[in-house]
């Protein structure tokens, strides 16, 4: 089909509305545009692809980026609340932007808000909107020339508490040492620093570098010393070193540099690594927990920082606070451990010439309250995590196995003096008694620790039941107690000669202090005990054994444990005073050339006690009159 082209002709008053469309389309710009880049500007601080009515925009981006740098590690989001054209305005046309800055000032959920308006003029002869500039579109009343700060302030460290409320660490005097650069000739900087890094005793050129290094009016701490009777280095030797300052204060530490050490841990300076992963919750130079509980519980501890954010002047004097939050102090840390048994268990393993641990648990609630580790010198947390072979200890788990089997400490067994099992050989320790070889009750086998009873008795009831009885009296049970702990590892898949082995402590089993502690515990208390260390904040309860420890098994390996002191291996802690003791001693052959662990476990009153050498000469010998000792002096 052809098209046919008609021409219209339309009336006047078309052409006039026409006109009136065509002056449409030439209409005023509208100033979103401006208002969404003014908000991307504020938010990069970067100025440059925003018009700016009388102010020049590399200058704004950097006098803008000046005065919030403080806060520049805050993260900060600006975003556009709305833009409006002001009404009534005609020469110049304005509008204006309302815009919302959030600022994250730390991990709680609440956040620094506020809104900012900017003016938008139109420039008729550009038919263009641009920003009348003013620092306050940023921040609320700041001006040019001065800049946005937060000052933190620091929150009181909770102190750790013990057994009824003892203060184990609490804000002990100190002096921070170091030298006074300002206060010092520049040609003394060096001489100073070594002289004062050979009285402290720490690396000379690396100290006298951190000084060179430093500001020329800084302070550069070299030490942090008690200040207490114990200190050594005198008034008279730092003040005849020129420069030296030594600046009072306090900070959270035990009654000694050693006191539970590896358990409570330590406090120190954050380093630029804990800052970093912190995301904003620690600040350079704040203290820290480092190790143990005071890191474990670094955030009830340390409680929450206050701060201020205030606006400040060219020669940093405060023109108006902006946002304060005040410090909430931290909480104490409620423990078990017992100032004076602590005190005394280290005494005992002071002289230790290999690692060794001493943990006292009381049977009727669990609770630890001493768990010490030996020598001074080792900063390992043996007490609690060491994880050795328990060696006869662990014959205690063995009986109860035997008995949950049908067997009874009256029960008449076999002692040879050696046995074979699958081609090995197995004998009883140096020194066994030839009277209590061949037939003899279970009790008494217990208490003159026969090897071949305990080695033929695991092979009989097997892995699950050992496994099953170490979890009974508490061994081979998840631990909860509120702080780093291991208690044992029984296996319940053994066979062979690594089943047998295991029945006399060694093979594959293992146990820490704790463990075997929490074992003479629970046969004390006539259930499986629990062991914990913190009250408050109070851990999670820890899992219960498949088949938790009943009366009358404690009161059958009681009676049994009562033989080993009555006339047994451990005959010698008959004669510590008191009450009735229960107990039993082991020694744990670790290598090729039969060096070995000495261990005794024993329990008087509400009081258990475990006490492992690493390097020893037999449980009974080496082990046996520190936990006389203990149970004496504890009294």
């Amino acid at each position: 089909m052809s098209r046919v082209l008609r021409r219209i002709v339309l009336p006047t008053a078309a052409f006039l509305m026409l006109g009136s469309l065509a002056a449409c389309t030439n209409a005023a710009p509208t100033p979103d545009a401006t208002a969404n880049q003014l908000a991307t500007s504020l938010q990069s601080l970067d100025f440059a692809g925003l018009s700016l009515a009388g102010a020049d925009p590399t200058t704004v981006s950097t006098e803008l980026g000046e005065a919030l740098a403080p806060l520049e590690s805050i993260p900060r989001t600006v975003t556009l609340e709305s833009v409006t054209e002001d009404e009534g305005s005609k020469d110049p046309k304005t509008a204006t932007a309302t815009l919302k800055t959030v600022w994250d000032i730390d991990a709680s959920d609440t956040d620094w808000s506020y809104t900012t308006q900017g003016t938008l003029e139109l420039n008729d002869e550009s038919d263009s909107w641009e920003l009348r500039y003013s620092p306050e579109l940023a921040v609320p009343g700041l001006a040019a020339g001065q800049y946005v700060a937060k000052r933190n302030t620091a929150a009181a460290r909770g102190d750790i508490l013990g057994n009824n409320n003892q203060g184990l660490v609490t804000e002990r005097p100190v002096l921070r040492i170091g030298i006074d650069k300002n206060a010092l000739d520049p040609s003394k900087w060096e001489t100073s620093a070594k002289k004062l890094a050979a009285l402290v005793e720490i690396d000379a050129p690396a100290y006298a570098k951190s000084v060179a290094a430093a500001g020329p009016k800084a302070f550069v701490q070299a030490i942090v010393l008690r200040d207490d009777k114990d200190r050594t280095v005198t008034d008279a030797q730092l003040d005849a070193i020129d420069g030296v300052l030594a600046q009072p204060g306090t900070v959270p530490l035990a009654k000694s540099r050693n006191f539970a050490r590896a358990i409570l841990g330590t406090v120190g300076e954050a380093s630029a690594e804990i800052v970093a992963e912190s995301k904003g919750s620690i600040s350079a130079g704040q203290q820290v927990g480092l190790s143990g509980l005071q890191k474990e519980y670094q955030d009830t501890l340390a409680g929450t920082k206050g701060y201020s954010i205030s606006i400040f002047d060219k020669d940093k004097n405060e023109v108006s606070s902006l946002l304060t939050a005040e410090a909430v102090d931290g909480k104490s840390l409620k423990t078990t451990l017992d100032l004076d048994m602590q005190t005394l268990a280290e005494s005992l393993l002071a002289d230790s010439a290999s690692d060794s641990a001493l943990v006292a648990v009381r049977p009727s609630d669990g609770a630890i309250l001493a768990a010490a580790a030996g020598p001074e010198t080792n900063a390992a947390n043996t007490a609690l995590l060491g994880k050795y072979a328990p060696g006869s200890t662990f014959k205690v788990i063995t009986a109860l196995a035997m008995l949950r089997s049908g067997d009874t400490p009256t029960t008449t067994v076999d002692c040879p003096a050696t046995l074979s099992v699958d081609g090995k050989a197995f004998k009883n320790y140096d020194g066994y008694p030839s009277s209590a070889l061949g037939s003899i009750p279970l009790s008494e086998a217990l208490a003159q620790s026969c090897n071949t009873v305990f080695l033929t008795g695991a092979t009989k009831v097997k892995a699950a039941a050992l496994s099953d009885a170490a979890a009974s009296l508490g061994l081979n049970l998840s631990p909860s107690t509120g702080a780093a702990a291991f208690l044992g590892s029984v296996p319940d898949t053994s066979t062979g000669t690594e089943l047998a082995a295991n029945g006399i402590g060694q093979g594959v089993v293992e146990a820490s202090a704790l463990g075997m502690a929490t074992v003479a515990a629970s046969v004390k208390n006539g259930a499986t005990v629990y062991p914990h260390l913190v009250v408050d904040p109070a851990p999670a309860k820890a899992p219960k054994p498949k088949n938790p420890l009943t009366k009358d098994e404690a009161k059958a390996l009681s009676g049994m444990m009562s033989e080993v002191v009555d006339h047994g291996t451990l005959k010698e802690l008959a004669k510590v005073p008191g009450g009735t003791i229960i107990g039993k001693s082991g020694t744990a052959e670790y290598d090729e050339e039969r060096n070995a662990h000495a261990w005794v476990i024993a329990s008087q009153g509400d009081l258990a006690v475990a006490v492992f050498v690493g390097d020893g000469s037999g449980g009974a010998q080496t082990a046996g009159p520190i936990v006389a000792d203990f149970l004496t002096k504890s009294q």
